[in-house]
C-alpha cells in the first residue's frame, strides 16, 4: 500500500520505560523511510544529521530523526561518556523506533532502514541483525560498526559504509567489520574528509551516497533509475 499523505510532526516515542522525542516527515507516495541512529554526544538537532535527511526526503523517502537517549540520560552521558558505547541499549532503543513506524497507519507501508553515524552505527548494525529481513537497507557514517560484535555475521541487510579519507583509524575498523559481514556490502571511502566530514563538498558526498542507496533498496530499482511506480 502506498500513501499520497504527506507527515511533518513532533512526535514521542515510548521505548521501554523511556519516552524519546522525535521529528518524522513524510514526503507523499513515499515507500520507505530512513531512522536515523546518532552517535557520540549528539541528537535528533544535529545539523550533519538533518541535511542528510533533507536530501534523503528529497529522493522521495520519508525520515525519522530522533534522541536515543533521554533529557536525564544524555546529561548523565554527558558526565561519564558511557551510554553512547552501549550499543545493546541504542539498538534496542532504534528496534523501539522501528516497531513504533510499524505500527502506525500511516507509516506501517514503509519499508525501514537504518541510518548510522558514529556508535550509531553499530547500533544500527545490532538492530538489523535481530530484525532480520524487516530492514531493508543500512548506512553507516563515519560509523563504528566493529562495535556490533558478533551480530555483523547476522546482519542480512544490504549495507553501505562511508568513512572519511584522512579518517584512518575508523577506515581500518570499517574494513575489519566488512570482513565479518555476509550481506551485500559496500565501502565509500570520500576523498578529503575527517570523520565530521566538515570539508567543504565531503557531507554532500555522504548524503549523496546515502540517498541513492536507500532509494534503491527501499523504494526498488525501478524507482533508483527514475521510473515513479
Amino acid at each position: 500500500m502506498n500513501t499520497n499523505t504527506a507527515i511533518d510532526e513532533n512526535v514521542l516515542i515510548q521505548a521501554g520505560d523511556a519516552v524519546l522525542e522525535g521529528n518524522l516527515k513524510v514526503p507523499e507516495n513515499a515507500k520507505g523511510i530512513v531512522l536515523f541512529a546518532h552517535g557520540s554526544g549528539s541528537s535528533r538537532h544535529s545539523p550533519r544529521n538533518r541535511y542528510v535527511a533533507q536530501v534523503i526526503r528529497e529522493h522521495g523517502l520519508g525520515t525519522l530523526l530522533f534522541d536515543l537517549l533521554t533529557a536525564d540520560e544524555e546529561r548523565v552521558d554527558q558526565a561519564t561518556r558511557h551510554l553512547r558505547f552501549d550499543i545493546a541499549l541504542l539498538a534496542s532503543r532504534l528496534k523501539a523506533a522501528a516497531r513504533w513506524i510499524q505500527n502506525r497507519n500511516l507509516t506501517r507501508h514503509l519499508k525501514i532502514g537504518f541510518f548510522g553515524s558514529s556508535t550509531g552505527g553499530g547500533a544500527a548494525l545490532v538492530a538489523a541483525a535481530q530484525m532480520g529481513p524487516e530492514v531493508g537497507a543500512i548506512v553507516s557514517r563515519g560509523g563504528r560498526p566493529d562495535l556490533a560484535g558478533d551480530a555483523l555475521a547476522r546482519v542480512a541487510s544490504p549495507s553501505l559504509l562511508i568513512v572519511g579519507e584522512l579518517d584512518e583509524q575508523v577506515i581500518a575498523l570499517n574494513k575489519y567489520a566488512m570482513q565479518q559481514m555476509n550481506c551485500e556490502k559496500q565501502l565509500i571511502i570520500v576523498p578529503g574528509a575527517t570523520h565530521l566530514f566538515e570539508e567543504p563538498g565531503t557531507l554532500e558526498a555522504v548524503a549523496k551516497h546515502a540517498a541513492e542507496w536507500f532509494r534503491e533498496h527501499l523504494a526498488g530499482k525501478a524507482d533508483a533509475a527514475g521510473n515513479r511506480n
